[in-house]
């Protein structure tokens, strides 16, 4: 699955946090840059001026509500 999300730096832990506890891989991006969303260092480098996609093949409910509270409107 591909959600189209936006971050704020208050939001990184949280969301590091919830991607953690899952048993797949889980990545987020923009333009370019791929980064393993389990990764605080790596998800707080991103630009949140911009939306960012996460991509994941597996399921979690912590994770899908925290990507509905993060997602953008289609």
């Amino acid at each position: 699955m591909v959600r189209t999300i936006r971050l704020t730096p208050d939001d990184v832990q949280h969301f590091v946090d919830v991607t953690s506890q899952c048993d797949f891989n889980i990545d987020i991006s923009y333009n370019r840059y791929v980064v393993d969303a389990k990764s605080f260092l790596g998800v707080y480098g991103l630009d949140f001026r911009s939306p960012l996609r996460v991509s994941y093949e597996g399921h979690n409910p912590a994770l899908e509500e925290l990507l509905n509270t993060l997602s953008m409107a289609s």
